[in-house]
């Protein structure tokens, strides 16, 4: 009886890697694009969730919002009703790695404040801007 020797052949796995590559080719048009898509939604999800949310209570605790995003995370000098940190492992930066702006008194927001991500380019007032005002 002849013992057979199993495996594959150069030649199955040659179309083991062609199948492969047709599906990666059909896949990734669909996937490019996605992932500033994900940081555009994540930077908004900052923006309207997490930050607003510390803002707000800040807000509650002292009756105002702080003059800069510093004072969510250090107490300022002679301000008692302070109940931070409202960000235990220091403030969050945009999904592109900058700093998010804010402004008190805001100027889109006069009543309030402006808060909003510069994007990827790093330049504010471009297309590319997420922003408090902004509708979605």
């Amino acid at each position: 009886m002849d013992k057979g020797v199993s495996g594959f052949t150069l030649i199955e796995l040659l179309i083991v890697v062609v199948i492969l590559g047709i599906l990666a080719g059909l896949v990734s048009p669909r996937l490019a694009g996605r992932t500033e898509w994900a940081r555009v939604e994540a930077a908004k999800a900052d923006i309207s969730g997490g930050i607003a949310m510390a803002l707000d209570l800040f807000e509650l605790d002292t009756g105002r919002y702080p003059t800069s995003l510093e004072e969510l995370i250090h107490r300022p000098q002679n301000l008692l009703q302070w109940r931070g940190p409202y960000f235990k492992r220091g403030f969050p930066r945009d999904p592109w790695g900058h700093p998010y702006i804010y402004r008190f008194p805001g100027i889109q927001n006069p009543e309030g404040y402006d808060l909003y991500s510069s994007g990827s380019d790093e330049q504010e007032g471009t297309a590319d801007d997420i922003a408090n005002w902004q509708e979605d």
